[in-house]
């Protein structure tokens, strides 16, 4: 009785919100409550930027290029990931729009649009992917590319398929801030790995901090300004909950058809767990800073809103993943 009762609570556990979705969560809450406005507002959109910076140097410097050479030579398996990533995901976004706007308003369809282009994770896919008992070599370069491509793939994304409207910049525009924001400290982290990828490797636990504390920053600055614009009295629950759904259908169709095309193309079952990981992410730490520089501010709680519920959902989900797949190797 008390092993079944331990059971059935550690499977509870696999479904029970992480402390930084708690944040994310508490972070809201003070910004509904507590918003910054005027020349508060201002203070906190200057040290935002200044953390985003921060945050893409470290993960320039903890980019292992040992990881990437190592990896490389699997390029079937990257060019899958790639494209479940960048190609799959958008189009599915595309095929929903037609039943999505039944339910979501146009800014929360905007967002589940941009969530749709944005890039896997790297922590995450890893992790997954070794729970899962996968490639966890490929997942590193799989993951890291993606990233380091989402860089100019996604606002190029963004310029094509998402209305002009709904964007703060022109499409050259935008490049040139995801160039100067983010891809200009990524590459200096890069160049100074020699000199501080030791330090950085030491003390990733630690530096987990600059990554969340970013985030945290973009999110009370921009549910701030949305509850300006009075975001909660747009948001019906039962909208919340059509969102809900939404981005569960749309991670149920890229985990079975990444499944499908990576038993398809004859990849090992290392290999599948690997796709099925990567392919199937989208990154709340490169989504959020990238939609502050891509869109306008009035509209950026909406953006945002899906990409943190998708991130809560696919945790949920993955966790659940990545056991089957370690009994099913055993």
């Amino acid at each position: 009785m008390a092993s079944a009762f331990s059971s059935a609570l550690a499977s509870l556990r696999r479904f029970a919100p992480d402390s930084f979705t708690l944040a994310l969560l508490t972070t809201v809450a003070i910004a509904t409550a507590l918003p910054c406005t005027g020349q508060t507002a201002v203070v906190f959109g200057h040290v935002t930027t200044v953390a985003i910076g921060l945050l893409f140097f470290l993960h320039g410097a903890k980019l292992s290029r040992e990881a990437i050479v190592a990896g490389m030579a699997h390029w079937r398996l990257h060019l899958l990931v790639l494209c479940c990533t960048f190609v799959l995901f958008p189009l599915l976004g595309l095929l929903l729009k037609p039943v999505a706007l039944l339910v979501l308003t146009p800014e929360l369809y905007i967002g589940l649009l941009f969530l749709c282009m944005l890039p896997s994770t790297v922590q995450s896919s890893i992790a997954f992917t070794a729970m899962g008992r996968g490639n966890v070599p490929a997942a590193i370069c799989s993951a890291s590319a993606s990233n380091f491509l989402g860089i100019f793939i996604t606002p190029l994304l963004v310029s094509t398929f998402i209305v002009q409207a709904h964007s703060e910049r022109s499409s050259v525009d935008a490049v040139l801030a995801i160039v100067l924001q983010l891809l200009v400290p990524f590459v200096a982290g890069q160049a100074m790995r020699s000199l501080i990828g030791r330090w950085v490797d030491r003390h990733k636990p630690m530096l987990k901090y600059v990554d969340q504390g970013s985030i945290l920053l973009v999110v009370y600055t921009a549910f701030s300004e949305a509850v300006s614009e009075q975001i909660w009295h747009k948001l019906s629950p039962s909208m919340l909950f059509a969102l809900g759904v939404t981005c569960c259908v749309l991670l149920a169709a890229v985990l079975g058809l990444s499944l499908w095309m990576s038993r398809r193309m004859g990849f090992t079952h290392a290999d599948e767990v690997t796709i099925v990981f990567c392919g199937s992410k989208k990154s709340l730490a490169s989504g959020v800073p990238m939609a502050k520089v891509l869109f306008a501010t009035s509209s950026l709680g909406m953006v945002i809103l899906p990409v943190m519920l998708f991130h809560q959902i696919q945790l949920m989900v993955c966790a659940v993943l990545a056991q089957k797949f370690a009994e099913r190797r055993d």
